[in-house]
Formats: structure tokens, sequence, C-alpha cells
């Protein structure tokens, strides 16, 4: 969770650029007049023919059903209340955005102006044939309830209105597993639910699924506990009026073993808590701020489980878990509703997850390999990739099983490896490397602080709690684009090598180098000097432990930038050469390409000393290295010096590391594509899996390869990391993004944890 995300960073991260989140790309070819004929008329017309003698064909030749409506009329949003249709666009666009990243799902956000149940569900309905599945959100109680169950009973598409099921979902599941540790009967235990919210009800709703006794479970709204006695009640809260003698929270918490939260924040004290039964759960989910903090509670006992909705504390409840994936599952056999059997599906996969074993990628993540099926972790963390695999193969059987699919899925295991594949849209990779930043934040040197874009990536990685900068420059000058640009720093540290009050450092630092290269022809009066120039200082203050990662290179050329660092900090023990290497972040998953920025034209013999450098680097991001030495020649189909050269590297590599995938040479359309390598080289290691680490034979095909890609095919690059340094150094590009500059410190920042 972000620690600070002020109004203008956050107006402008929706506004620059193309306005919004999302778009809508072709999956078509449209380059030429014949595919625009086969795409518009007169090629559109046979597939309408079809369709319209069998209705179902539009799921085949349409994408209907990869299309999920997400739709508001705005009257419930993110607990800023009833603001309207085109106020609530941004939130329908997030929406969009996880349906996609987290499950492949295409959305169309509808904003529709109605506040009527009836206007609303006509709207829905007459909209409906476009879509696979429909999304509500947003829609304030009572009238979500009798949208939902109308929509729910006159369509035959999937059906889910969020806010009421997806929490309901995540938190069924977390209790299942709270109540395993503290070996508690689910038909035993007492609940307090303060709330009565559409959450709040759906929860209760799926509680009672679950074989909570409806005389144990107590709902408070803002009036008090929910009475059988109170006058006027109605509506869905008479399905959980109570007629226990209790009045208010106090009361009704006392000797409870449940407390779930869907309120408002800090309105449960240490007393409460320490009034609960033995071993008690409490899921306060109020958000920004929940029902009580989190520190209080876990410090009022010692054996209390406990769950937030926020990302900085264990078991965050998280509605992420649930919605990608179950419409994902709903979709895949076409169900006709989204019923009960598959909402339970969901929580027993979601949490039975939380007890198999951590994945390491999970653990880099969150910089913790004690996370383990707990106290600490009774739910999956949103970054698991096994989501996927889990909830929506087990969505999908419960629809069949239901009688509510219309398609078999032939196959399980060849579903479930289908829906890895959709994973490479998503590309955690950034994520992963976030999360691990954050959890053990290190001090980032910023050699080039008189830039703007600078200063506006350190602000953000400070926000966001990811690293803390060190500003190099002249004061004045960061002063003021500090206030031109309006960034908001608190307790920045600002130094500036050339002031007389660093007179001291200066020649400290130009000791030790001195030292360092006294026997290269470098004199003390020289080494001192340089220390006035910022990467030579920034440099140093790596070496000597004043900071843990240096990140230089917006406005200077690559070769001026890594002199000071090769000169002051130096390779790695055992490393020959350093290796500039690019991480790119493409629709087919993560590639890393080697070397691009440093070595001209290497031996074979160095080919493959960085190709182990870059695999071993691969390998720390939790990622297994799939090697390919590329060239303009498949196999010895054309003899040369160069060709010759990257056969040779992979033979070394082979025989020195027998455990890595690697082949060579090999074309790059063979290392990418599976099907054509299978075809036509099977004996080839990446005929069973396309590569994912590629070696170029020299610095120029590397250099254009990487440029290219960026340009061209508009992928997100992280870049250049520089491998084999001694300490986390990093140079940025010239001319690089905010974003790229973003990506960069947060790598630097995992570079250094790694080191150390």
């Amino acid at each position: 969770m972000a620690k600070k995300v002020s109004k203008k960073e956050a107006l402008a991260y929706h506004a620059e650029g193309r306005p919004g989140k999302i778009e809508v790309v072709p999956t078509k070819q449209h380059s030429s007049q014949r595919e625009l004929s086969l795409a518009y008329s007169p090629g559109v017309a046979e597939p309408c023919i079809q369709i319209e003698k069998k209705k179902n064909d539009v799921y085949k030749y349409t994408a209907k059903g990869n299309l999920v409506a997400v739709i508001s009329n705005g009257t419930a949003v993110l607990g800023l209340g009833n603001i309207g249709p085109e106020a609530s666009k941004p939130v329908m666009e997030g929406k969009g955005l996880l349906f996609k990243i987290f499950a492949d799902i295409d959305v169309f956000d509808i904003e529709v102006d109605a506040t009527e149940v009836d206007k609303f569900v006509e709207t829905v309905k007459a909209i409906s044939p476009t879509f696979g599945g429909i999304n509500l959100e947003d829609i304030k109680a009572p009238e979500c309830f009798e949208i939902e169950r109308r929509l729910k009973e006159e369509l035959d598409i999937p059906v889910m209105h969020d806010d009421q099921h997806g929490t309901a979902i995540i938190s069924s599941a977390a209790l299942l597993n709270a109540l395993e540790i503290a070996k508690k009967d689910i038909t035993k235990v007492k609940i307090v639910v303060n709330g009565a919210g559409a959450a709040a009800m759906s929860c209760s709703k799926l509680y009672l699924a679950l074989g909570v006794k409806k005389e144990n479970l107590v709902m408070l709204d803002s009036k008090g506990v929910i009475k059988q006695n109170r006058v006027g009640l109605q509506g869905k809260k008479l399905l959980f009026a109570t007629n226990r003698r209790v009045d208010t929270l106090e009361e009704a918490i006392k000797n409870s073993d449940v407390f779930l939260g869907l309120s408002k924040g800090n309105i449960v004290s240490v007393e409460m808590i320490k009034s609960m039964a033995k071993r008690p759960i409490v899921f306060a989910l109020a958000n920004p701020d929940p029902e009580i903090a989190y520190k209080e509670a876990m410090n009022s006992r010692d054996d209390i489980i406990m769950a937030t909705g926020r990302s900085d504390h264990p078991n965050q409840v998280n509605n992420v878990l649930g919605f990608p994936y179950i419409f994902r599952g709903a979709m895949d056999v076409r169900a006709t509703e989204i019923n009960e059997s598959m909402k339970l599906a969901a929580v027993k996969a979601i949490a039975n997850l939380a007890k198999e074993t951590v994945l390491d990628e999970i653990n880099l993540a969150y910089d913790d390999n004690t996370l383990a099926f707990g106290p600490e972790y009774i739910i999956p963390k949103p970054l698991d990739p096994r989501l996927i695999t889990a909830v929506a193969p087990a969505v999908a059987m419960a629809a069949v099983r239901s009688g509510v699919a219309q398609e078999e899925i032939p196959d399980w295991n060849k579903y479930r490896e289908s829906l890895k594949k959709r994973l490479g849209l998503d590309n955690k990779l950034v994520r992963t490397l976030t999360a691990r930043a954050k959890r053990n934040s290190k001090k980032v040197v910023f050699a080039e602080a008189e830039h703007y874009k600078i200063l506006k990536a350190a602000q953000q990685v400070k926000d966001d709690g990811i690293a803390v900068p060190i500003l190099l420059g002249r004061r004045k000058k960061i002063e003021a684009l500090i206030e031109e640009f309006s960034i908001e720093f608190e307790d920045i540290c600002i130094i500036d090598p050339k002031e007389v009050a660093q007179e001291k450092k200066r020649h400290e630092f130009g000791d030790l180098f001195w030292e360092k290269r006294k026997r290269k022809g470098l004199t003390q009066f020289e080494a001192r000097k340089l220390m006035r120039e910022r990467n030579y200082f920034g440099s140093m203050m790596v070496e000597t432990g004043e900071a843990d990662a240096l990140i230089s290179g917006i406005s200077r050329n690559y070769r001026s930038t890594i002199k000071p660092a090769l000169e002051v900090i130096g390779k790695e023990e055992g490393v020959n050469k350093v290796v500039g290497m690019y991480i790119m972040r493409t629709k087919k998953g993560t590639l890393f390409l080697a070397d691009t920025t440093i070595n001209l034209n290497p031996t074979a013999e160095e080919i493959a000393e960085m190709s182990a450098m870059i695999a071993k680097t691969v390998k720390q991001f939790r990622i297994k290295p799939r090697l390919a030495l590329l060239s303009f020649s498949n196999f010895g189909s054309t003899r040369t010096n160069a060709s010759s050269k990257m056969a040779k590297a992979a033979d070394i590599i082979r025989k020195e590391h027998p455990n890595l995938v690697v082949d060579g040479e090999i074309q790059a359309d063979f290392a990418l594509d599976t099907e054509k390598t299978e075809r036509i080289f099977p004996f080839s290691p990446l005929a069973e899996e396309s590569a994912n680490t590629l070696i170029f034979p020299n610095l120029e095909s590397g250099n254009l390869a990487y440029k290219l890609l960026q340009e061209v095919a508009e992928v997100d690059s992280i870049g250049p990391v520089l491998v084999g340094m001694k300490k986390s150094v990093h140079i940025l590009q010239l001319g690089c993004t905010v974003r790229e500059i973003i990506n960069m410190v947060t790598l630097s920042v995992v570079d250094a944890q790694i080191k150390k």
C-alpha cells in the first residue's frame, strides 16, 4: 500500500499520455486491403450468417466469450458514496485493468445513468448480448440486491456483484483456515458482524452456507444490534435479526469467537478484543483504517488471529484473490450463472492454496522465507501465480457438477496449462520486485538529482517505501526544481559534493580512492579533486556503506557514467567482464537480453562466462533461465566466424553448466516460437519451452535489438542492468521516463538486498 499519493500525482497518472487506463486492441491482422475486407465488409457477413443460424456460434466467431462488462451507476463508489456514473468511470476502468492483468479477461466498463432498479435492469439486459459475463460494481444497497437477483434470473450469462460476493468469498476462505488453526468448530463459533451493507450480508450468508449456525451470528448496523423486536425492521436485515439480549457492540463482542468488521475505522477498543473468547479471530476490514489498528489488536493478546483489508499487514482480505479467477472459470465453461456451489468451490480452493508450500517467488516478493500456513498466513498473497490454476478450474468444475455449464473441459490438465500461459500477459516481475524492495528498503544515491524526472522518481520511491533517496547536486538548483514541479519531499537528504561543508568528506573519500588507484597513475590531489564529481562521490558513498545503491546516467553517456563505478567499486570477485542486461516485459512474458551495453565483440569463451552470469541473475528473480545464443544461422546452416562463435559458446556452457537449458546458434524467431522449433528442430530443448534469456553475438546486435523492441513493440523495460558489479550500481538510459527510473531503483534495491 502506497504511503502517500498526492492529488496532483493521481490526476497526472490518469490524464498523461492517452487519457484513462484501458484501450481496445485488434486481435487479427489488418494491414492489407484483403484483411480489412475479411474483418469488415464483405467477409464479416459469413460469421453473421452462421450466428443467425446458430446463436451460440457468437462464442466461436466473436470476443463475447472473453468479454466482461463492469457496470455501475456510481451510487456507492469506494467509500466516496453516490458520486454518479461519470465520476465512477476511473474506478470501473481500474477494475477492468485488474481483470486483464490477473486473468486475461477483456472488459468494457459501462457507466449507467439509472438509479431506479427497473431502469437499471432493463438497460443491462438490453446490452447483455455483447458480453460473456457481467460484474456489477459500486451500486448502493438495498437496490444492489434486487438488481443482482433479477439479472441472474433473467440472463443466461454469469452475473456477480463483487462488492457483495468478493469480500464474502475471500473472508470465508480466511475464516475456514483461521478456525482450523484456532481448533474451533464452525458449527459452534459465535460471530459478530459489525456492518449491515451488501458485503456484510453476503459474508454472513456464505458463513451460514459453510456451517455457521444462525443463532450464533449477531449483526449490527448504525443503530446497534439488529434484533427481532426492533420496530420497522424489514428487508435483508430480517434474516439476521437475533433474539439475544445484547444491544451494543461492546456487549455483543464479549465471549465471541469471531469479529467481522465491514463498517468504519477505530470503533473497536482493546478492551473489546480482550473480552473475546480464547484464540479469537478478528477480521477488521474497513479501509483505509480498520475497526481496530492492527498493532493495537495484536499487542492486546498473544492468541489472536487477525486479517485486515490492508496490504501492509499479514492476511489481507483482497477481492482480487477471487473475482478475476471466478469469472475466468465460469466463462471458460460458458456457465449460465455464478451459483452458490461455484462460490463455495472458490472459497475452498483459496483456503487450500494457503496450505501449500509458499513459492520462492512469493518469498522473494515479500522478503520473508518464513511464510507458511499459520496465524499470519491464512490466505494466499495476491501475487501468488497459482491462484488462476487453483480457483478457475475449481469454479469451472463446480459449474459442470451443478449443471450450469454449457461446455465441457475435455482435458483439465491441458486447461490448467492454458491458464498458466495467460499469466504471460500480466508480467508480475515488477510487482514482485516492488513488494520485496518495500520489505527492506535501502538507501539509494541519485547522482543526477538536478533533473526533474529524477526528483519525481525519488519522491515516488520514497513515498512508496521502496527506497530512501539521497540527492546529489547543487542544493539551490534541486530546491528550485522541487518548488517548480510541486514535488513533495519530507526530510529529504540533499548533498552537494562541491560545497565547502563537504570538504572533509571529499578528502576522506579521495584518500580512500587514492589508496585504490595510487599505483595506477592517480595522485592524492587528483583523487580528492575527483570527489567533486557526483558519480565519483556517489560511488564512494556506496563503497563505504553510506548508501546501498547508486543510480546515474539520465543525462550522460554510458561509458562516462560506468567508469567511476568500475574504478571505485569494481567487479565481483572472479568476474572478468561486467555485462549489460535489459529486462523486457512483453505480452509473451519476461525476456532477458544481454549483452546490450558494454562488451563490443566478445569471444566464445567470454560469451559463455557472461551467459552463466546472466543465468545466475535470472535465477535470483526466481525464474528458471532458458538461454538462446542468437545468430543469423540455425545449428550450422551457415558457417561463419560469428555463427561458429555462438555454437562454440553453447558447447562450453553445456559442459561447464550441464543443468542450464541452453541452445544455439539459433535464430531469434525459433528461440521464441516453440511450435516452429518443434516442427523443424525437435531435438532442441527450446522446442519444449521457448527461451526467456537471449544472448547476442556482439554489442551492436544486442543494442539494436533492445532499442527496436522498445520503440516498435512498446514493451516495458528495465535496464540497462549491470551484472557483475561488487555492489549495486545501475545506469539509466539517456532520456528515460520516470516509470523506467522507478523500475530501475526498485531493481537496485533488490540487487542491494541480494548482495548483502
